[in-house]
């Protein structure tokens, strides 16, 4: 007695077409949300903030251990720059961004989002900064002050573990549906602001940047951000 191996499943073109339409639809519930903010002008703005940040290194070169790598050069100052004046344009952006955000979303007029700590950090060339979350707040936000070419893109894990887990198997060599990624990168653009919730896993990749000294370092400013009452 002979098996044969069932072939390939066709498709039934009559069921499919009657399929189509309303009979067949997706429906998206919980999303993770990025806001992406592109800070107009930043050039003049981009110019203090460096030298803010390394003055601030300047003053305390050791900084704080988080998620850099002092060993590899990465330094990370405190974390209330926020109340630094030389900080203040930085801030309104922050605040106005945050603004629009709590109307997209429906929140409630008489809170606002207001930033908890703010601070910078400074990778040079081989540092990094490892996958974390921030815990105590609901968004948490990262400026790119200064981003040369190949400085290590921020990346986003899928927070679905059990995503992370199974086996699917694609369509070799074919772009995955938005809703499929597992995994997404946004590479460092000076002048932009990228906002996500404080939950979402997070690293930043190796900075690879063959510029010559201090230009080679790639330079942020984050942030945290929390629901309060207004004042």
């Amino acid at each position: 007695m002979t098996h044969e191996t069932p072939g390939p499943a066709v498709p039934d073109r009559e069921l499919t077409a009657e399929l189509s339409g309303d009979t067949f639809r997706v429906d998206q519930y919980f999303p993770t949300l990025i806001f992406s903010v592109k800070v107009p002008d930043s050039a003049l703005l981009n110019a203090r903030l460096v030298e803010a940040i390394y003055a601030q290194r300047e003053h305390d070169r050791t900084g704080i251990r988080k998620s850099n790598f002092p060993e590899l050069g990465g330094w990370h100052s405190h974390v209330r720059l926020h109340r630094d004046s030389r900080f203040g344009d930085l801030v309104r952006y922050v605040d106005a961004a945050s603004d629009m955000m709590c109307g997209e979303l429906g929140y409630h007029r008489s809170y606002r989002l207001r930033i908890g700590t703010m601070w910078s950090i400074i990778n040079p060339p081989g540092s990094l900064n490892r996958a974390h979350i921030h815990p105590g707040c609901l968004w948490s936000g990262v400026y790119y002050v200064q981003a040369p070419g190949n400085s290590g893109s921020i990346e986003f894990t899928d927070p679905r573990t059990q995503n992370l887990m199974s086996s699917v198997a694609y369509i070799p060599n074919a772009r995955r549906p938005r809703m499929c990624w597992r995994k997404v990168q946004y590479k460092p653009v000076a002048g932009r602001m990228l906002i996500f919730p404080s939950w979402l896993y997070h690293g930043v990749n190796p900075n690879r940047s063959r510029a010559r000294g201090k230009a080679a370092d790639r330079i942020i400013v984050s942030f945290n951000l929390s629901q309060k009452k207004r004042k």
